[in-house]
């Protein structure tokens, strides 16, 4: 039961991938904001995260 304990404990202390999700919400509310602010720039948005998300998928599938 120990060892149970001290793997879950282990699990909720792991902060590795943090960063990573933190800089891919700033990027993204960032992108929205300068979309609101510039709409001529909104299309170039769009097409970076279509391509971020297609990128995503085809790692996830390796």
């Amino acid at each position: 039961m120990t060892k149970l304990y001290n793997l879950a404990l282990a699990f909720a202390n792991d902060e590795r991938a943090q960063d990573m999700v933190e800089y891919a919400l700033l990027a993204g509310f960032i992108a929205v904001a300068a979309g609101a602010v510039l709409p001529g720039i909104s299309a170039s948005i769009s097409q970076i995260f279509s391509k971020m998300a297609s990128l995503t998928t085809a790692a996830a599938t390796k």
